[in-house]
């Protein structure tokens, strides 16, 4: 009977223990992956982080709560540490660096879905942020994944969504003054659809003189199309005018102002110009991330707002708003399969 008293009185907070944070484990993974999956597969890493400490304190108070030696529990209480400390370790490596890059990432956030980035020599439309890589489709409609390591070692360029600087450079001849040349730089900026635009003489070269005409781009998934848009009207503004566009290098001669001079004019009529844009088949995944991403946030909020009226509704009400709720919840996970679905590379 003593026997049997001791041995209850010694496993007996083991098992309230396990049994506690069985409970709480159960618990966590309700209301986690359950009650917040229309939250997609963004925050699943935080939750998924938050399940493993959680798992880690039960581990160490089991240890605690176990009738052991003094001794005995420190020895094992630091083989756990030993690994934890080996785990982080590990994280200078590959995989476990490009994790904890990812962790980090996903709470500074410095560009998201359908942003324009530079990294190094690659440019391009983010289609995927991973835990491990971010994958980018580049103007040539390729598929770059880059480790979330490197991303966060060296330097990265993201396009304002709000707008950007769209700029072309070019030079021309000292007989041509500058103040002609800004009138006309600012009237191809103009066609383009750029606001607010403005001319800069960027250097007084040997033969030449080099501008730098500007203006803010607002719809920016339209980038490749304004770049190649604001070349083309520089050309007829400057050519319908008589003006030669001259390189670096290129010394200007002519036997007088009579002479004929090579330059292309704008024809008496002119081709009709596709409105279909280039991104729209470059950056095709991209586009279709960017979009079901912006789907799956008003979903979300428009669930975040029937919860709210669940408090104060009564049972009919309740009833309709819970059918609402399942019916976006559906949406949010057939948006989620079509994200999911890998893509042949």
């Amino acid at each position: 009977m003593n026997l049997s008293d001791n041995l209850l009185s010694d496993w007996l907070p083991v098992v309230i223990t396990l049994l506690f944070f069985a409970s709480l484990t159960w618990l966590a993974q309700v209301f986690l992956f359950n009650k917040l999956k229309h939250t997609g597969n963004e925050n699943i890493f935080a939750r998924q982080l938050v399940m493993l400490l959680l798992m880690l304190v039960g581990l160490i108070s089991v240890v605690i709560a176990l009738p052991l030696s003094e001794n005995l529990e420190l020895q094992i209480l630091s083989l756990i540490g030993l690994v934890l400390s080996g785990l982080l370790a590990f994280s200078s490596t590959t995989i476990f660096g490009n994790l904890v890059a990812g962790a980090m990432m996903r709470f500074t956030q410095p560009f998201r879905t359908g942003d324009f980035i530079r990294f190094d020599d690659t440019f391009g439309r983010v289609t995927e942020l991973g835990l491990f890589d971010c994958e980018i489709q580049t103007e040539t409609r390729e598929l770059v994944s880059i480790p979330n390591s490197m991303l966060i070692s060296k330097a990265v360029s993201v396009k304002r969504r709000s707008g950007t600087i769209v700029s072309v450079e070019l030079s021309l001849g000292y007989d041509l003054h500058h103040s002609r040349i800004d009138e006309l730089l600012l009237q191809a900026a103009k066609q383009t659809g750029l606001e607010e635009p403005f001319v800069h003489v960027t250097q007084l070269g040997d033969f030449s003189v080099s501008y730098k005409v500007s203006g803010l781009l607002v719809e920016i998934k339209n980038l490749l199309t304004a770049r190649s848009n604001l070349h083309r009207n520089v050309l007829d503004c400057l050519h319908d005018k008589d003006i030669e566009i001259m390189s670096p290098n290129f010394i200007s001669q002519h036997a007088g102002p009579d002479a004929k001079r090579m330059i292309a004019h704008s024809p008496s009529f002119k081709k009709a110009v596709s409105e279909s844009n280039a991104e729209d088949l470059i950056f095709d995944k991209a586009e279709q991330a960017q979009q079901l991403a912006m789907d799956k946030e008003q979903l979300i909020q428009q669930i975040e707002a029937l919860e709210l009226q669940l408090s104060s509704a009564d049972k009919d009400q309740h009833e309709a708003l819970e059918t609402r709720m399942d019916q976006l919840r559906v949406k949010i996970s057939e948006i989620k399969k079509v994200v999911d679905v890998p893509e042949d590379k």
